[in-house]
């Protein structure tokens, strides 16, 4: 046993390391959630399509399409959070998210967290299976199905 694992203190790099693997793959997890939010199939979520179009939940995918939408597509943000939301509305919404590109900004922004957390594990003190595992539950995060 290490000194480290002796006295039950973390080795500072060790520590750095896994703070910052936590952080892209949770930010890599968050972003995910929001894309299942609005997209994600009821049976496998458990929860109901667009329902957190249906509660005004703010994410980086609704930013992202209000600051790129026309107009037109605004009005339809603009219901976003409205208690009567219907299910055709909540299909117009996800159509914009798509049409102006957050759904595909938000895509490439998982996939590289998720690249990034692993990056993390690269070079770092953690033992070979624990870095593997951790790396597995990266990408199993990163891929979890709508």
């Amino acid at each position: 046993m290490g000194a480290s694992e002796v006295t039950g203190t973390l080795d500072p790099g060790l520590a750095t390391d896994l703070s910052a693997y936590g952080t892209a793959v949770g930010e890599a997890f968050q972003l995910r959630d929001d894309v299942l939010g609005a997209f994600g199939d009821e049976h496998t979520t458990g929860k109901p399509v667009g329902t957190d179009l249906r509660e005004g939940k703010p994410t980086l995918l609704l930013a992202l399409a209000h600051s790129r939408a026309s107009a037109r597509q605004r009005e339809a943000l603009d219901r976003v959070g409205a208690t009567d939301l219907g299910d055709d509305e909540i299909e117009g919404i996800a159509a914009v998210l798509r049409d102006t590109g957050a759904l595909d900004s938000v895509e490439e922004r998982i996939v590289a967290k998720t690249h990034e957390a692993r990056s993390m594990l690269d070079g770092s003190s953690i033992r070979t299976d624990v870095r593997r595992a951790l790396s597995d539950l990266a990408d199993s995060l990163m891929s979890r199905a709508s």
